[in-house]
C-alpha cells in the first residue's frame, strides 16, 4: 500500500528501515503488468513487465522476470532474468543467476559463476547514448592493370 501526498501523487514510507523488505513477490506467484515501488522489494517469483523504483530491487532464487527495469540499485542474486536493466546506482549480478539483456548503471559487479549474454554499458543513466560508430578501416585500392603486351615474335628473323 502506498501513502499519498495530498497532490495525490504517491511519496516514501518515512518509516522503512534501509534493509527491510516492503514487498515481496514469492516462489509460486506470478505477476504480469507495472510494478513501481518505494524500499526495498524482492521477487522469487515469475514477473513479466515493467519495474520503476527509487530504491533496491533484489531477484532471488526461483524467480523469473521479464521486460524492464529501472531502479536505484538491482541485485540479482539467482533466478533468470531477461531485461533492460537500468540501475541509478549499481548493478549486481551473483552466481547462479542468469541474465540474458542489456545492462546500464555508473557500477556493475558481475560475479564468477553468473551467465549474462548482452551488452554491458558502465554509465550514469543521464549520459547521453551515441550509437556505435562503424569502424573505419583503410585499405589500399588495388587495380589490376592489363599485362603488359609482349614484344611479338618474328619467326623470319
Amino acid at each position: 500500500m502506498e501513502a499519498s501526498s495530498p497532490e495525490g501523487s504517491p511519496k516514501a514510507p518515512s518509516a522503512v528501515r534501509p534493509t527491510e523488505i516492503t514487498a515481496l513477490l514469492g516462489r509460486g506467484t506470478e505477476f504480469e503488468g507495472k510494478l513501481t515501488f518505494f524500499g526495498r522489494v524482492r521477487i522469487d517469483g515469475r514477473f513479466v513487465g515493467d519495474i520503476r523504483g527509487e530504491d533496491v530491487l533484489v531477484i532471488g532464487e526461483g524467480a523469473q522476470v521479464e521486460g524492464t527495469i529501472e531502479v536505484a540499485t538491482c541485485i540479482v542474486t539467482a533466478g533468470e532474468v531477461r531485461a533492460q536493466i537500468r540501475a541509478r546506482d549499481a548493478i549486481e549480478l551473483y552466481a547462479p543467476a542468469k541474465v540474458i539483456g542489456s545492462l546500464r548503471a555508473p557500477a556493475i559487479f558481475i560475479d564468477r559463476g553468473v551467465v549474462f549474454e548482452g551488452t554491458c554499458t558502465m554509465a550514469p543513466l543521464d549520459a547521453p547514448t551515441e550509437p556505435p560508430k562503424p569502424a573505419l578501416v583503410d585499405v589500399p585500392a588495388v587495380v589490376a592493370a592489363p599485362p603488359a603486351p609482349r614484344p611479338s615474335e618474328d619467326p623470319s628473323r
